[in-house]
């Protein structure tokens, strides 16, 4: 049985079109962790195109819950752009979760 990956970076940006970039390197990520044979939880997808429905803070709350419930964060090269996902880093490390970091061919 596979594990569960949750996939952390960057989704916030100054216009929709780099949003867009971010929801879509994510979902790339995704299919990734599903081909391998593990579980992908894809916070990009979602809650795409979500935002202001409801307070910043629920989202990353929403988000550290369904970590807390994974096997492994998957963190996306560019992660460390994110105060979100240092968020979701450093609280993989307090519970134990495996770390995977992305890594692409130059």
């Amino acid at each position: 049985m596979g594990k569960v990956v949750f996939i952390s970076g960057p989704y916030r940006a100054k216009t929709q079109s780099e949003i867009e970039v971010n929801i879509n390197h994510a979902r790339k990520a995704a299919i990734r962790i599903w081909q391998s044979g593990d579980y992908a939880i894809c916070p990009h997808l979602n809650t795409a195109n979500f935002d202001g429905e409801c307070p910043d803070d629920v989202w990353l709350e929403g988000d550290l819950e369904f970590l807390r419930r994974a096997d492994a964060i998957y963190m996306l090269k560019d992660w460390r752009k994110s105060e979100g996902a240092k968020i979701e880093y450093q609280k993989a490390l307090e519970w134990g979760k495996q770390v995977i970091f992305e890594v692409l061919p130059l």
